[in-house]
């Protein structure tokens, strides 16, 4: 039987206590090194931030709208402040996933995304999967967990120790809500369509992940990346960054500019390419990875939002006329989010296959 042992890598965080040399399969091509400095620009402006409260108020809405439609349109992703979200409640979410992250392998490892020690799957501890022998892979692990809607959570797989981490994670996750869907509201508006048109698009099964991202610190930054070029598959995502260690990086023109560590607590919101089609392209869904730190450990929380898997992704109708006929083909949740991870371990976006 042929030997398949290269579809499970190493825990990053145990190689990176070991290794003085990050092994061959995590180095960035040659050529992509030669045109492409992993460190980044200096943004040309600052991150379009917006004040949630405002924007969602009848005084000082226009305003935020105007900072809302330009950051759309020339970033993909901007910065919320003013969200109602504690602080408090972020710093001990975020202490509570540090502290699972440092726990033994062994006691990770009962929470792992692999079935059986070998078959990958979406939730649980571990990392992104494996589809050929030469895909190069991220300096990064990661728990990813399903975590609306709620009676579908697969407790098996959430941390029980530390003991708050479960209590935090779901309170997070009805904060988290409540600022998606006033963002995607606001969004509705821009493009002339009932409030909650692009909520509806959700289905009654729609869903949300939650992926804690555990970033080590790699002896190679200038060879090795936390995570490589991607757009995110679903409708939007809420990132809550480390507050220390920057590492976030996006793409535009041509060109990887680094986005600064946010101190406080601002969320980071992001365009997936569900709400690119939806919006036939009026909205982008930013290319984006992450880099590496020499001396530093970096965390980040990312609450993805999905449609029901078993939906169909499609332009609104009511964004098409004659004028603007539709860009993208339609095509099943399930299948685009499949897609998403072929082309993601080729470095290519799936959304590229559906423009008509």
């Amino acid at each position: 039987m042929a030997d398949e042992s290269w579809r499970v890598p190493s825990s990053v965080q145990e190689l990176a206590a070991t290794v003085q040399e990050p092994p061959s399969r995590y180095l960035v091509p040659e050529q992509d090194r030669l045109s492409d400095q992993l460190a980044g620009a200096e943004m040309p402006e600052p991150v379009p931030t917006i004040d949630l409260r405002r924007l969602l108020m009848s005084d000082g809405a226009d305003e935020e709208a105007a900072k809302l439609r330009y950051a759309l349109q020339s970033w993909g992703f901007f910065l919320v402040t003013d969200h109602g979200i504690e602080a408090s409640l972020m710093d001990a979410l975020i202490a509570a996933s540090r502290e699972f992250f440092r726990k033994p392998l062994q006691e990770k490892q009962v929470y792992s995304n692999l079935i059986g020690g070998k078959q990958w799957q979406l939730q649980g501890y571990g990392n992104d999967p494996v589809k050929t022998q030469d895909q190069i892979l991220d300096w990064s692990d990661r728990l990813h967990l399903r975590v609306e809607p709620e009676d579908e959570r697969n407790l098996d797989l959430w941390p029980g120790h530390p003991e708050s981490f479960r209590g935090l994670l779901h309170e997070y996750t009805l904060s988290c809500k409540r600022v998606k869907d006033g963002i995607l509201r606001a969004m509705a508006r821009l493009l002339e369509l009932d409030d909650d048109c692009i909520l509806n698009q959700f289905g009654d099964k729609g869903c949300t992940h939650a992926r804690f991202n555990y970033y080590p610190a790699c002896p190679r930054p200038d060879l090795v990346l936390g995570i490589r070029p991607h757009s995110d598959v679903c409708v939007l995502t809420l990132l809550l960054m480390d507050q220390h260690v920057a590492g976030l990086q996006v793409l535009r023109d041509g060109t990887w500019y680094s986005v600064p560590a946010v101190h406080n607590r601002a969320l980071l919101v992001n365009v997936g390419v569900s709400l690119e089609i939806m919006s036939n392209g009026i909205f982008k869904g930013p290319v984006h990875r992450a880099v590496t730190n020499s001396e530093k450990e970096r965390m980040s929380l990312a609450m993805f939002y999905s449609v029901d898997l078993g939906k169909e992704i499609e332009p609104i109708p009511e964004l098409l006329d004659e004028k603007q006929p539709a860009r993208y083909k339609k095509i099943k949740c399930s299948d685009f989010v499949a897609g998403h991870y072929e082309y993601f371990s080729k470095r290519e976006r799936v959304i590229e296959s559906l423009k008509i």
